[in-house]
């Protein structure tokens, strides 16, 4: 019974990793009929989630500040697409900006589910229908990567939603990876600490997925709209584990590098924990962000 039940989870696990593939090379994903069905069942619980808790979330700041109802949007759409959320450590509620690694979308709905966070986003992600609505609910901050005339107001931005007592996030590779890699961090959106606001604490943050890290990720030529529809159309659920690792102050650390370098060392030392081994090299170009992966050597 144990080895037949073994033989069937590895040919689920090669029928995903055929898939995962094929989505890295842009080919469109096929959704079987089982498939199909889940799709419309999550996408279905997903519009609920919005009819419920988006009029609760207008009425809540008729008299108050501060609604609680995106946070729970997020929660629990993190939920319905598949994630059981795992937290360990201590998220800073308030003046703290949290420094990620980043792997999928879901990445967004399970950490602000945890803390309540806001995010920074690319400006393109505000013009998508719907998306972009969601995100101006949880107060995400919008950047143009291309716009260096527009830094200096990018960074304004970030310090009006700090003096706010926002927890902010940003996840400084910009662009995801298959959660075996870690890419050099980009330090321009950390000019908000350069100086930091007053009582402003740094609190890295890990994300893992195990397992499943591979097949969740979106890299590669994958559309978007292909990588969750992939997802969501899987059967089962998958193990997202969030570490909140030991904030530090950024006045201990000399600019925005020294502070980028500060999380990216943590967060790649409790990924390798995680993982039980050695980080690898990420295998996709990534325009964007300048990277390519290197060169292999004549005796790999």
């Amino acid at each position: 019974m144990a080895s037949a039940s073994t033989a069937k989870a590895e040919r689920r696990l090669a029928r995903y990793s055929e898939q995962r593939l094929a989505a890295a090379r842009g080919e469109k994903t096929a959704l079987s009929a089982g498939g199909w069905v889940r799709f419309g069942l999550r996408m279905a619980a997903i519009v609920v989630l919005l009819l419920v808790l988006v009029p609760l979330h207008y009425l809540y700041r008729v008299f108050a500040y501060g609604s609680p109802f995106p946070m729970l949007f997020l929660r629990y759409s993190a939920r319905v697409v598949g994630a059981q959320v795992e937290t360990s450590g201590t998220p800073l509620r308030r003046d703290v900006f949290f420094i990620s690694n980043h792997i999928s979308w879901i990445d967004i709905l399970a950490l602000a589910g945890a803390s309540g966070t806001a995010f920074v986003a690319k400006y393109e992600l505000s013009q998508v229908p719907v998306i972009g609505w969601l995100c101006r609910l949880n107060r995400t901050v919008f950047v143009k990567r291309e716009n260096r005339m527009g830094v200096a107001e990018q960074i304004n931005a970030l310090k009006e939603a700090l003096q706010d007592n926002w927890s902010v996030t940003v996840f400084p590779e910009g662009t995801v990876t298959d959660g075996h890699s870690l890419l050099p961090f980009k330090s321009s959106m950390l000019s908000v600490l350069e100086p930091p606001p007053p009582g402003v604490l740094v609190q890295p943050v890990m994300l893992d997925y195990g397992e499943t890290s591979e097949e969740i990720g979106w890299v590669g030529e994958e559309t978007g709209v292909n990588n969750a529809m992939r997802i969501m159309a899987r059967s089962g659920t998958f193990k997202l584990r969030i570490t909140f690792l030991e904030p530090f102050s950024p006045e201990d650390h000399h600019g925005r590098k020294a502070i980028a370098a500060k999380a990216r060392i943590e967060i790649e030392e409790a990924l390798v924990v995680a993982l039980g081994k050695p980080l690898r090299d990420f295998q996709h170009v990534v325009d964007a962000v300048r990277y390519r992966p290197k060169a292999a050597s004549p005796g790999d």
